[in-house]
């Protein structure tokens, strides 16, 4: 299995860290950095594992066929990762969250 994650969603990932810190999210940057740190493991670790989903047609503007699955930090977030797969090969095209994205999944 190999897992590739597109430049720009590393940028964002990366960039998020800072919002995060900045805004108040986590008192410490370590902290923050920790956050997404775990997000990256879990995409790197278990995505092949779990269960995808169709991601719903509004994601199309991100690739054809793609999927999704979630990841649960906490109570408040769920974070919703978008992919490509071809055989044992997945490249993430796109992650957002229930506090951007959530109103497109209240179906599933």
């Amino acid at each position: 299995m190999k897992v590739v994650i597109l430049p720009e969603v590393i940028d964002y990932l990366e960039e998020l860290t800072f919002t995060l810190f900045e805004k108040g999210y986590f008192s410490y940057f370590e902290v923050a950095c920790k956050y997404i740190d775990d997000l990256f493991d879990d995409i790197q670790l278990h995505l092949p594992l779990k269960p995808r989903k169709k991601a719903p047609r509004i994601f199309s503007k991100f690739g054809k066929d793609l999927f999704f699955v979630t990841y649960t930090p906490n109570k408040r977030t769920t974070w919703y990762i978008f992919f490509n797969v071809k055989d044992d090969r997945y490249l993430i095209r796109h992650i957002s969250n229930n506090h951007i994205a959530g109103k497109y999944f209240n179906k599933f």
